[in-house]
C-alpha cells in the first residue's frame, strides 16, 4: 500500500471518530447554558455511544455486502448533517437525539478498518492496522482537546459547526480517493446480520478478545466521562479549553500503535494483554490522589489510556488474522461489545460521581479492572489457544477506480490484480 492511502485512511480514521468524543469536554458547559444536571449531561456520552453501538450493528456489517466507498461517503454527509443539528439544539433533549444520530454514521472508522485489513499484504497487515489504528486513537484524544479550545474561543455550539463542516470536507475527499473493491459476500441483509452471531459462535479467540474490549473500553469510559467534572471543579478548577488541553497527556500511546500491532503478530499477545491490563491497575491506583494531585492525575490518564489502547489495537490483530472473507462482520461482532463497555462504563460512571464522586468513579474502574485481570488468568491457567480458525482468504477484485486513479494510485490497482 502507499503511504499516502495508509496515511489518508488513519486521518479519515481519527476525524470521523471524533465526531463521538467532541461533547466530553463541554459537559460542564453544557449543563450551565442548559440548565441541566450532571448525571443528565454526562448521559449524553452514552446516547452518543448507543448510537454508535446500532451503527456497529446496523452498519459496519455492509462492508462486506456493498461498494465500501458510498457507504462510507453517505454516512459521512448524514454524519454532517447530525452535527449541524447538535450545534441548533434548543435543548438536552435535541442534543442527545443528534448525538445519536451523529454516533449511528460516525462508524466509518470501523467500516476504514477492516477495508485497509483487505487492502494491505499479508505481511504489512499487522504494521497497517497500526498505523491506522493510530489515526484513529489521535483523533480521539485530539477531539477533546480542540474542542476544549473551540468553546473557549467561541462556545461549544461552534465545536458542533466545525465538525459538520469537516465532515463534508472528508466526503468529499474519499470519494475521489478511496478504491472500489468488490463485495467479498453475496446474502440478503437480514442473513448477513444473522452472520454475525454465527461468526461469534464459530471464533473462539472473537469471543475473548470481545469480552477483552468490553473491559478495556469500559474501563476507559469510567475514567474519561467524569474527569471533566473533577478539573472543573476545586481545587482545579479548569476551564474547558485547559480540561481539552489535559486530554492531549494520552497523544504519545498512540503513536505505539504500529509497534504494538507488530508485537502481537510475533505471537505475544496473551502476555502482552497481562502486562497492559497491569499498567491499567496502576494508573487506578493513582487515580485516587488524582483528585487532588495533578500529576497523578496525568500518570493515571497516561497509564489507562496507554493500556487500553494498547489492549485494542492486540485485540483487533488477532481478530483481523480471523476469516478473511468476513472482516466488517467480525468488526461488527468485536466493536459492538467494546462500545457496549463503553456505553455501560460511561453511564455507570456518571450515576457514581453524582452519588460518591470521584472516589466511587475509580472504585467502578477497579471492577472493570479486576473483571479483565480474572479473564485473563482463567486464559493462562486453561492454556487456551489464540490461534485463528483457518479460512481462505476471498478473491479481491478491482470493479471501478475513481478518475485519475491509475495516473496517482497504480500500487493499489497492481495490489487487486495481483489478488485476483
Amino acid at each position: 500500500m502507499k503511504r499516502s492511502l495508509v496515511l489518508l485512511l488513519a486521518t479519515a480514521c481519527g476525524l470521523s471518530v471524533a465526531n463521538t468524543y467532541y461533547v466530553q469536554p463541554l459537559l460542564d458547559a453544557i449543563a450551565s447554558e442548559l440548565h441541566a444536571g450532571h448525571a443528565a449531561t454526562g448521559l449524553l456520552v452514552t446516547v452518543g455511544q448507543l448510537g454508535y453501538a446500532a451503527g456497529l450493528v446496523l452498519l459496519v456489517p455492509l462492508g462486506d455486502l456493498v461498494d465500501r466507498r458510498r457507504l462510507i461517503t453517505t454516512s459521512l454527509l448524514v454524519a454532517a448533517v447530525g452535527l449541524a443539528a447538535a450545534a441548533l439544539a434548543p435543548g438536552l433533549g435535541a442534543l442527545g437525539l443528534a448525538l445519536a444520530a451523529v454516533g449511528v454514521t460516525s462508524v466509518v472508522a470501523q467500516i476504514l478498518i477492516p477495508f485497509a485489513a483487505t487492502l494491505a499484504p499479508d505481511a504489512e497487515r499487522g504494521r497497517i492496522i497500526g498505523s491506522v489504528m493510530t489515526g484513529l486513537m489521535v483523533g480521539s484524544l485530539l477531539s477533546r482537546t480542540l474542542a476544549g479550545l473551540v468553546a473557549q474561543a467561541a462556545g461549544w455550539r461552534a465545536m458542533f459547526w466545525l465538525g459538520a463542516a469537516a465532515m463534508l470536507g472528508l466526503a468529499t475527499l474519499l470519494w475521489r480517493r478511496l478504491p472500489d473493491v468488490a463485495p467479498t459476500v453475496s446474502l440478503p441483509y437480514r442473513r448477513l446480520l444473522r452472520s454475525v452471531g454465527t461468526l461469534v459462535g464459530r471464533e473462539p479467540v472473537l469471543r475473548l478478545r470481545a469480552a477483552y474490549g468490553f473491559l478495556a473500553f469500559g474501563l476507559m469510559s469510567v475514567f474519561w466521562t467524569t474527569l471533566a467534572f473533577v478539573l472543573a471543579s476545586r481545587p482545579y478548577g479548569f476551564g474547558e479549553a485547559a480540561i481539552g488541553l489535559f486530554s492531549l497527556i494520552g497523544v504519545p500511546a498512540a503513536f505505539a500503535a504500529p509497534y504494538v500491532g507488530r508485537f502481537a503478530d510475533r505471537g505475544h499477545a496473551r502476555p502482552a494483554t497481562g502486562a497492559y491490563l497491569g499498567m491499567i491497575a496502576i494508573g487506578l491506583l493513582l487515580a485516587l490522589a488524582g483528585a487532588h494531585h495533578l500529576l497523578a492525575l496525568a500518570g493515571a490518564a497516561m497509564l489507562i489510556s496507554g493500556g487500553a489502547q494498547a489492549l485494542h489495537v492486540t485485540n483487533q490483530s488477532e481478530i483481523y488474522a480471523l476469516d478473511a472473507s468476513a472482516r466488517s462482520r467480525i468488526t461488527t461482532a468485536y466493536m459492538t461489545s467494546f462500545f457496549a463497555g463503553g456505553t455501560a462504563g460511561s453511564a455507570l460512571a456518571a450515576t457514581a460521581y453524582a452519588a460518591r464522586g470521584w472516589t466511587a468513579v475509580v472504585a467502578l474502574g477497579g471492577a472493570f479492572a479486576a473483571a479483565g485481570v480474572a479473564l485473563w488468568l482463567w486464559e493462562m491457567l486453561t492454556g487456551r489457544r489464540t490461534a485463528p480458525t483457518p479460512q481462505p482468504a476471498p478473491r479481491l477484485t478491482l470493479v471501478r477506480v475513481p478518475s485519475g486513479q491509475h495516473r496517482h494510485q497504480p500500487a493499489e490497482a497492481a495490489l487487486h490484480r495481483d489478488a485476483a
